[in-house]
């Protein structure tokens, strides 16, 4: 029941914003022709109505023209009809005067006259009735005419009557709107209610089982060692080592020791400004342990959502993650000279960029510690094939994904119900990871920080982010 009432919902959406946009159609086609015509309303409609009046005559003088021919073929048929049954009277007679009794008492002479006579009779008499035929035939055709002109002279008073009556300029130019582009309107309308839905059955059942059959997506090896990751809760601890420095965002920062050193640092890494300013690493705190001899502490929650969970994850020599930097919240630098090492992996020609719109993907490579924002937590799934064994495998919303390790191989699925994906719910890809190796995703599939911010923007704008990985 709930099912009936929400599709039935839609449909009284779908058809409220088509009455709208028709509406709005007309109304800006009609303010096109009335800002186009040059002469003023009341002239227009005194045109209309002489030409209305003007043809309507014609069509008079038209109708009159044919009732006269009908009078004279229907005089033609009659005249036509009596000489047939002249005709044939006469070579009826004719045909007695040379049968039984009479032919004995008739002359050679005569009976030849009377056969010649009544050849010419009965060739009078079929050309008589072939144009009769033929007459009546041109009477049909003329009778039609005049029914089609008589049409056209009711529907052209009609029009008369209502230019006559019409005195409304938002009437009259709402009306030649739709004369003239009611079409276009349907046409549009019509698209847009059925467009989305063909669209959405193509991507799922052609577009998407194609996809899915392609090779998957390999950025690296194995790596000889896995990131550590631990459980995500409302509030982290960090430990900073001598010499370690932290890169946080600001609203992330809940207590931190007095003898860290602060500062401001305006972009995580200077070599991405756009990635970096897109996915809000900009304006971060860095503190500095500058203490040679002990650590020092920060805690880390969420000061604006709730729902939002944080994790930490150790990336030791060797290991590296492959990461969306919209999830990243910030990251530890042991040596303190610089941040740490991030790979960027261009992938042009594949067909699943192409039908996922991510061209571009970043690799966060140890040592480091990487402090991670997710919806509900962030959680770790782990892959681990025995020797000779299926390779595992192990699919996860796209929403949700945050990242994975290079050594997995990674490629987008078909979404696994259509209804799901139809009605929004849920992407058209899932992403598959296969292989031995780890991937993190949300607890909840919510989108990003960085996406929230640009569902305010253009679609062209998310477009063109998504394929830089962000």
């Amino acid at each position: 029941m709930g099912t009936v009432v929400r599709i039935l919902s839609w449909c009284l959406q779908k058809l409220t914003f088509g009455f709208l946009l028709m509406v709005v159609g007309l109304v800006g086609f009609g303010l096109w022709l009335f800002l186009r015509d040059n002469v003023r309303f009341d002239q227009a409609r005194q045109e209309t109505i002489r030409t209305l009046t003007g043809e309507a005559q014609q069509i008079r003088e038209a109708i009159a023209d044919v009732d006269a021919r009908l009078v004279t073929m229907r005089a033609d048929i009659e005249r036509l009809e009596g000489r047939e049954r002249e005709a044939t009277r006469l070579a009826t007679e004719l045909e007695e005067m040379n049968r039984g009794l009479n032919r004995l008492t008739t002359g050679a002479d005569q009976i030849k006259l009377n056969e010649q006579r009544l050849l010419r009779l009965r060739k009078l008499e079929s050309e008589a009735r072939v144009q009769v035929a033929a007459t009546r035939t041109a009477l049909t055709r003329t009778q039609w005419e005049r029914d089609g002109l008589r049409i056209a002279l009711g529907r052209s008073a009609d029009q008369l009557k209502f230019a006559e009556t019409q005195k409304s300029q938002v009437m009259h130019y709402a009306r030649v709107a739709w004369d003239r582009y009611g079409f276009v309107i349907v046409f549009g309308i019509g698209s847009w209610f059925l467009g989305p839905p063909l669209g959405r059955f193509a991507a799922f059942f052609i577009v998407a089982p194609f996809v899915s059959s392609r090779s998957p997506v390999r950025l690296g090896p194995p790596g000889s060692s896995r990131p550590e990751v631990v459980s995500s809760r409302a509030s982290v601890e960090i430990e900073l080592e001598p010499g370690a420095v932290l890169w946080v965002k600001e609203k992330y920062l809940q207590a931190s020791d007095e003898s860290l050193q602060r500062s401001t640092r305006w972009l995580l890494d200077w070599r991405m400004p756009f990635t970096c300013l897109a996915a809000g690493l900009r304006e971060l705190v860095e503190m500095r342990n500058a203490d040679q001899t002990a650590p020092r502490r920060a805690t880390f929650s969420s000061q604006e959502a709730a729902s939002v969970e944080l994790a930490i994850v150790n990336l030791p020599e060797g290991s590296s993650l492959v990461l969306r930097p919209s999830f990243l919240a910030g990251l530890v630098s042991p040596s303190g000279s610089r941040t740490t090492l991030i790979r960027r992996h261009w992938r042009f020609f594949t067909l699943q960029a192409w039908a996922t719109g991510q061209f571009r993907y970043f690799e966060f490579v140890g040592p480091g510690t990487l402090l991670l924002a997710g919806s509900r937590g962030v959680r770790a799934e782990v892959l681990d094939g025995q020797p000779g064994g299926a390779v595992p495998g192990r699919r996860a919303n796209q929403d949700s994904t945050i990242g994975f390790t290079p050594g997995l191989a990674y490629r987008p699925v078909r979404a696994e119900t259509f209804w799901a994906y139809f009605r929004g719910k849920n992407p058209l890809f899932d992403d598959l990871f296969e292989g031995n190796g780890l991937f993190l995703c949300q607890q909840t599939s919510a989108k990003g920080e960085a996406a929230q911010e640009r569902a305010t923007t253009s679609g062209f704008w998310g477009g063109l982010l998504r394929v830089f990985g962000l």
